[in-house]
């Protein structure tokens, strides 16, 4: 991490976190950040469900809501991008203060509550992105949405001629009753409709779900997602446990993302890797080229972060990739693809 970039977080960490994050997106946009490009040779490029990636290391959504930093974000260290989550109309999210740091956790407890510029504006600002990059949207619902089952199908058909890929987000705890969706007919019915929403799109459809589910659901989620046509599952999103925590706010509402969540959102991936062949993607806690490597080793056949740029920065990105691919190296491994599940049973 260079000193500018060390002071730069230092500053944006003394204040309110959610004016930090808006701080940050701007100075991205004006070019304060890496702008080398994905770090990529012959060991780290791999396929994701038929996306052809620099490098497995991509942005979760949540950090780009609105893709107003599409083209800035292309030039980072990322081997592909989800932005979002987009609901078919415009809404303002749960009421401030809604986001949390955890810095003695290396964590942080989100409650937005699907804040987003609707439909119509993101996709706007997709058509207009780069065209050379792998850029996909997490789906979201509205609120009071009557259906909110038929809201992802609506963003998909809407943005989906823009992106290379999208998520169906079933599993954000901060839309009351949304996770419900992640039941077995309720996720079976929802599924039938995004796929019908799909069938005129060439882009891969994941899933993604929360690390709070039980073995048993585990099992029903991979069983229908097998039977769906999706494409993969991303794995996972934020969790309500509130174990072993420090940080001053460990108690607030909403979802818990950083470091400790990495354990339990391995175990339900490896899990996964045991239910289904679809393609993973490991989500949950990663801060270092070690803990890419344990979600690849897991089972994921690419891994997404977040939370540790809040302590990291954007020069994280590139020392993971470059780390992971000394591991690789270091054991053997000619591409990510060789080292995918090696590991599974260390976490089961």
């Amino acid at each position: 991490m260079s000193l500018i970039e060390q002071l730069g977080l230092t500053a944006l960490r003394r204040i309110d976190p959610e004016v930090a994050h808006g701080l940050a997106l701007k100075a991205l946009k004006a070019g304060c950040a890496p702008r080398g490009g994905p770090f990529a040779n012959d060991r780290l490029r791999t396929t994701l469900a038929g996306l052809d990636l620099p490098n497995p290391i991509g942005l979760a959504a949540g950090f780009d809501k609105n893709a107003t930093a599409l083209h800035a974000l292309s030039r980072t260290g990322f081997g592909f991008v989800e932005v979002g989550a987009a609901t078919p109309r415009p809404q303002p999210g749960n009421p401030k203060p809604r986001l949390f740091r955890l810095t003695e956790d290396r964590a942080a407890i989100n409650r937005f509550g699907f804040n987003n510029d609707g439909m119509d504006a993101i996709g706007q600002r997709l058509a207009a992105g780069p065209k050379n990059r792998v850029i996909g949207l997490n789906l979201g619902a509205n609120k009071d949405s009557a259906d909110r089952a038929a809201d992802f199908a609506r963003v998909l058909a809407h943005c989906g001629p823009h992106i290379a890929f999208a998520t169906v987000n079933v599993s954000s705890p901060n839309t009351e009753k949304l996770r419900d969706l992640q039941g077995k007919a309720a996720l079976g019915a929802l599924l039938a409709g995004v796929m019908e929403a799909k069938a005129a799109l060439p882009i891969p459809v994941f899933l993604k779900i929360a690390p709070d589910l039980r073995g048993d659901e585990i099992a029903e989620v991979a069983e229908v997602a097998n039977a769906s046509g999706i494409s993969g599952i991303i794995a996972t999103n934020t969790t309500l446990d509130r174990d072993n925590l420090h940080g001053s706010h460990a108690n607030e509402a909403g979802g818990l993302s950083g470091q400790p969540l990495f354990e339990k959102s391995t175990r339900v991936l490896a899990q996964l890797a045991g239910l289904t062949d679809l393609p993973l993607v490991g989500v949950g806690g990663v801060g270092s080229a070690e803990q890419a490597y344990q979600k690849i080793r897991a089972g994921a056949s690419a891994v997404q972060l977040y939370t540790a740029l809040v302590y990291g920065g954007l020069s994280l990105v590139d020392d993971i990739a470059k780390g992971l691919d000394a591991l690789l190296a270091r054991d053997g491994f000619a591409t990510v693809a060789d080292a995918v599940g090696t590991g599974r049973g260390d976490w089961t």
